[in-house]
Order: C-alpha cells, then sequence, then structure tokens
C-alpha cells in the first residue's frame, strides 16, 4: 500500500515525541524512508518546535506509524 504512496505527501509517527510530513520519494523492505519538503513537528518542554528541511532519511526502525 505504501509503494502507491510514492510521490503523495504523507504524515510520519516516530518512536520518539517526533512527527514527519513530507513527499515520499522512497522506501525499502525494512521501511528506511527518503522524504522530501519536509516538515518536523518535535514536542518540547517548551512546548512545539517545527523545523523544515528538503530532503530527510529515516531509519524504519524508529518509524511508529505512515
Amino acid at each position: 500500500l505504501v509503494d502507491k504512496c510514492t510521490g503523495s505527501r504523507i504524515h510520519i509517527v516516530m518512536k520518539s515525541d517526533k512527527e514527519i510530513l513530507g513527499t515520499l520519494l522512497g522506501f525499502d523492505d525494512f521501511v528506511n524512508t527518503v522524504l522530501e519538503d519536509v516538515t518536523e513537528f518535535e514536542i518540547t518542554p517548551e512546548g512545539r518546535r517545527i523545523t523544515k528541511l528538503d530532503q530527510i532519511l529515516l531509519n524504519g526502525n524508529n518509524i511508529t506509524m505512515v
């Protein structure tokens, strides 16, 4: 099902207090994932931190939900 999402905007929930929103470029059998035009949302004691990134490689072991 995820392979049909290549080129689409997806939302990924990580094991840590992070959520990632970006365009899916590709992934492998271990769900290691490459995204572009990325927005990273992180919950910190001070509140919510938002980081913009051009591209990111996510380790599949740290992904909870796509």
